[in-house]
């Protein structure tokens, strides 16, 4: 099976990309909700997390986002132990669940897949790109947050450029036709080095 990282800056148009290409038929792997899925559910991951971070890492069973935003997006030693609970038991789901795809290739959809190697997991890449302002924008209005907040999540980010320079095939999300337009051309391509 043929893997498929798709990537992007926060507020770059990932989702929008993953949709278009759900709508053709391609199944696509969302890291982020499956994350937080197991964070939810798994008891060693529950148990893990209230050991690095403290009690307050969950509310009434439910995972504390906001608290758990505010440590590890200020103190990057608690953002890479927190990902070394989580992303061994997300990539061991990942690998159960593309055993049971049937298609030519699946995506898998991770925002930080450079930052954390998982793009060495990967037969290809595709990052999807936007402006700056335009992405701080985007993610203000979607999350009702700060431009600081976005700005701090940014700079756990790899920048554009250097994202662009390791991927296969480049998004440029300026408008939705165009992005779908984009995407049809991109599952030409890896269909075509599929068979």
């Amino acid at each position: 099976m043929i893997v498929v990282g798709l990537t992007g800056g926060i507020g770059s148009g990932k989702t929008t990309a993953a949709k278009a290409f759900t709508a053709i038929g391609i199944p696509v792997y969302i890291a982020d909700i499956e994350a937080k899925r197991l964070m939810h559910n798994s008891k060693v991951i529950k148990t893990q997390l209230i050991e690095l971070l403290g009690e307050e890492a969950y509310s009434d069973g439910a995972l504390n986002k906001t608290y758990i935003a505010g440590i590890i997006f200020n103190d990057k030693t608690y953002l890479s132990k927190m990902n070394s609970i989580v992303h061994p038991k997300v990539a061991a789901h990942f690998k159960a669940w593309t055993a049971k795809q049937k298609s030519p290739y699946v995506i898998k959809e991770v925002a930080v897949l450079f930052e954390n190697g998982g793009h060495k997991q990967c037969d290809y890449v595709v990052t999807v790109t936007a402006p700056k302002a335009v992405r701080i924008a985007r993610v203000i209005q979607r999350d009702t947050t700060t431009k600081a907040r976005v700005e701090a999540i940014m700079n756990n980010q790899w920048d554009d450029a250097k994202k662009i320079a390791h991927s296969h095939f480049v998004i440029t999300n300026d408008t939705l036709a165009n992005l779908e337009a984009q995407v049809a051309d991109i599952h030409k391509e890896l269909l075509s080095k599929v068979h």
